[in-house]
């Protein structure tokens, strides 16, 4: 599998737990709201750079797609706690 096939996967599954999240969000705590807004922020800057590393006509270096990912990975990791807290 490609970095970019990887990333593509890692970003479906991002914005599947981003869903979920959303549609349990209105019983969330306050922290878990202010939490979900500042993943928000990350989000909008993933899809930035995902739609980069999509254009074809856009060179996407292997180090841009790294930094991509990195941010990638700590969305998920916020979304996995704000999932968590949903959860308790």
């Amino acid at each position: 599998m490609s970095i970019k096939e990887e990333f593509e996967n890692l970003l479906e599954s991002i914005k599947v737990e981003r869903d979920e999240i959303n549609l349990k969000l209105h019983l969330a705590s306050m922290e878990a709201k202010e939490e979900f807004e500042e993943a928000e922020k990350q989000w909008v800057l993933l899809k930035a750079k995902a739609a980069d590393i999509a254009d074809d006509t856009k060179e996407s270096s292997e180090e841009f797609i790294a930094k991509a990912k990195i941010v990638s990975e700590e969305l998920k990791e916020a979304y996995h706690r704000i999932t968590q807290r949903l959860s308790d």
